[in-house]
């Protein structure tokens, strides 16, 4: 997959270039020259977590050996432009994705992250974690397990505690919390199932789980666990009924009665 997507982005930046000469030095510095996927998403995301304690080239051989060391890294980022590409009808391009889109950008740097948590450079990973909050306005702990397909929705203010897992094709909203309940150690984080979309501005507290192809309606606190293919909406949240689609972080439709029963 992830040579497919590379191939259309390069179609898509040489359009832009034609249309929108303004742009074209960016274009040509961010896409068109570079061999591979991996290259140009190192080198987007690497100019804009650049401070002065880690220059641009460095966190690009960051990223460059990440792709080679995490296994299925860069298919993960090619699912992730295609999900977001798929369900969100703003979005025309895979360019825009990768170029614009914080949410996808935050992703692709906290699987960094993460790849430098598991070979046990810890504080590199809390390093990076600080930038990407930052920057994107996205705090992931660098431990959370982030399956691939996933999508941030506008995606300022979410924050994902350190005994999160986020299964594969979840879609989150702008100002959701996967967060604990207090200060005790060990899994405390909640977990969140394939398909699941959790609405802007729910608060998902607690080790619990969120079922397989469940949807979360905006603005809830969620403290127990929800089954799979369920609707739960308000504060405390409480089953409504059921999506319409087996998929909802696939239809990201955001009306809670929409067929629900």
């Amino acid at each position: 997959m992830r040579y497919e997507v590379w191939e259309q982005l390069r179609v898509e930046a040489e359009a832009l270039v034609r249309k929108e000469p303004l742009l074209a030095s960016h274009v040509y510095s961010s896409i068109l020259n570079h061999e591979c996927l991996g290259s140009a998403l190192s080198f987007i995301v690497a100019n804009k977590l650049s401070d002065s304690v880690v220059s641009p080239f460095t966190f690009r051989e960051l990223f460059d050996k990440a792709f080679i060391h995490c296994d299925q890294m860069l298919t993960n980022v090619a699912t992730d432009i295609k999900a977001v590409k798929e369900r969100d009808p703003a979005i025309v391009s895979y360019l825009t994705v990768i170029l614009n889109l914080k949410g996808f950008q935050a992703i692709q740097v906290h699987r960094l992250a993460n790849c430098l948590w598991n070979q046990g450079r810890t504080e590199l990973a809390q390093f990076i974690q600080s930038r990407n909050s930052e920057v994107f306005g996205v705090d992931i702990h660098p431990a959370c397990k982030m399956g691939t397909g996933i999508m941030f929705d506008h995606a300022t203010g979410i924050v994902i505690g350190e005994t999160a897992v986020i299964d594969n094709n979840v879609s989150i909203l702008q100002g959701v919390t996967l967060g604990g309940t207090g200060n005790q150690q060990g899994d405390r984080h909640p977990k969140i199932r394939a398909g699941v979309m959790i609405g802007a501005g729910t608060q998902v507290l607690g080790n619990i789980e969120v079922g397989e192809g469940a949807k979360i309606g905006a603005g809830s606190v969620v403290l127990t666990n929800v089954a799979a293919h369920t609707t739960v909406v308000g504060v405390p949240a409480k089953t409504v009924g059921r999506p319409a689609s087996m998929c909802p972080a696939e239809t990201m439709e955001q009306t809670i009665f929409e067929s629900d029963c």
